[in-house]
């Protein structure tokens, strides 16, 4: 079980540090995303520097059990915000933009469920 849960925390810190380089760098797709959910642009760093610590965390926990239980826990409740926010706002945006903070939540819910099976 140790295994998959490397194997998925890896993929899941490599998905979420690639997202946040997005956020970062300001993309006009993230920025027009935010937009149409009426986020203020203003938390994009934020929310990029949330990604990160979560994908950071991960990959530490990998040797420090309880990191990684509290990464993968966050990043789990960042992305069922990143859904609740696409829900309130689907009368702006289009269903397809629930694809990706539907991924990134598998994702987290696979460490977390992995993390603590492994446990």
């Amino acid at each position: 079980m140790f295994t998959a849960y490397v194997v998925v925390a890896v993929l899941t810190a490599a998905a979420n540090i690639w997202i946040s380089v997005y956020d970062f760098v300001r993309a006009d797709w993230v920025l027009a995303n935010m937009s149409s959910l009426g986020i203020p642009h203003s938390w994009l760093l934020p929310l990029g520097a949330l990604k990160t610590a979560g994908a950071l965390g991960l990959l530490a926990g990998i040797g420090v059990p309880l990191i990684g239980l509290a990464a993968a826990t966050g990043l789990t409740l960042f992305f069922v915000g990143a859904m609740i926010s696409h829900a309130r706002a689907r009368a702006r945006a289009a269903p397809r933009t629930y694809a990706y903070p539907g991924m990134f939540l598998l994702l987290a819910i696979g460490s977390l469920s992995l993390r603590l099976a492994s446990w």
